[in-house]
């Protein structure tokens, strides 16, 4: 009985927390929406303009994107399948045979002008409200692509004048991203520390599964973007957008070293090749600056302050190499350890050639 109310807690919990990150898009949708059927009915006159607020809604979304080249898809599919449905129902009336003409036409008609999955999908949807709401006959196919319009407009403006955090969600997914990394070179470290194969190909497998926190952090990259580009109060923030491009690009990289250190890991467990344990703490103090970078990801965070832990662990794996001879997987790990120390230095904002010459220990330049 325990067990279920702490499961019903913690859903409900998660649940609340969600509602919480989605509280303004809600808003936003609900705002357009209000918005765009006003403008339409009461200011333009148009009769039952459904289509206006399906707009708004459609072209806000509840997670952002790609937003003002959907809400141009949004129009032009709306009006293909308005104008497509308004042609033929008048004609040929309505009924089951008749949808599916109108309705195969209209997304034929989408997809010839462009192929978009919104267009095509609002060009069917468009024609089967024309053909099942409106009787045959009834003029309105060009007031209907204006309702279109309206709701997508609404919606535009509504993400103006109330934008949402352009850097939070990336901020967000910048942490996630990092978190996992700092978390597959631990079970690596412990994993070369038990001369555990298993444990290595566990996380190979988790290394693997981070395709789509890489993916959902560059498109939370583009919806920021795009809250810049539609709010210009906030297009103060591109500079804070680029840095986290920038982390992004060489997270991405930082992941993809850290996979061939799992791998040649795995091997050199695998074949019993000699690995120096002391590497397993080299990878547990790598995870530690990972860490420690995602600790100044906050607003007033200052990356410059990851730098000496990355600088420490190159240091270490340069002293550990000095006290025996490497194998040949332990020049693969030790190598890729400075490989990953070099992307995250430049995710702190240094230059290439700076971030080598503080891994080399060099003074640096006037």
């Amino acid at each position: 009985m325990a067990a279920a109310a702490g499961r019903l807690r913690t859903r409900l919990a998660a649940g609340w927390l969600r509602l919480q990150m989605s509280a303004l898009p809600i808003g936003q949708c609900a705002l357009a929406a209000g918005g765009a059927w006003f403008v339409a009915n009461d200011l333009v006159g148009h009769a039952r303009p459904f289509f206006a607020p399906i707009a708004a809604v459609i072209s806000l979304g509840i997670s952002l994107g790609s937003r003002l080249r959907r809400t141009a898809e949004l129009v032009v599919g709306v009006s293909l399948g308005v104008l497509v449905g308004d042609a033929l129902i008048s004609v040929i009336g309505s009924g089951p045979w008749q949808i599916v003409l109108v309705v195969a036409l209209a997304m034929a008609a989408a997809v010839f002008a462009d192929g978009a999955t919104l267009l095509v999908g609002q060009a069917g949807a468009s024609a089967v409200l024309v053909a099942t709401l409106l009787p045959p006959g009834d003029a309105g196919g060009f007031d209907r692509c204006i309702d279109a319009l309206i709701g997508g407009g609404a919606g535009l403006l509504v993400a103006a004048v109330l934008p949402a955090d352009p850097v939070g969600p990336v901020r967000r997914e910048a942490r996630a991203l990092l978190d996992e990394l700092a978390a597959v070179l631990d079970a690596t470290a412990g994993a070369l520390r038990d001369r555990d194969p298993e444990a290595a190909s566990k996380a190979l497998a988790r290394a693997r599964a981070t395709q789509p926190l890489i993916d959902e952090m560059r498109s939370a990259l583009l919806g920021g973007h795009e809250v810049t580009r539609v709010s210009p109060p906030l297009r103060r923030r591109r500079r804070e957008l680029g840095r986290f491009a920038e982390l992004a690009e060489r997270a991405d990289y930082a992941m993809r070293n850290t996979r061939v250190l799992i791998r040649r890991t795995y091997t050199a467990l695998c074949d019993d090749e000699p690995a120096a344990p002391e590497l397993a703490d080299v990878l547990n103090e790598l995870a530690v600056a990972v860490r420690a970078l995602t600790a100044q990801l906050g607003r007033d965070g200052d990356r410059e302050l990851a730098r000496e832990p990355v600088i420490e662990v190159v240091q270490h794996a340069r002293q550990l190499a000095g006290t025996f001879t490497p194998g040949p997987s332990e020049v693969v790990i030790v190598a890729q350890v400075r490989s990953i120390a070099l992307d995250l230095l430049q995710a702190t904002g240094m230059s290439r050639q700076d971030a080598l010459r503080a891994m080399r220990g060099d003074p640096e330049e006037d």
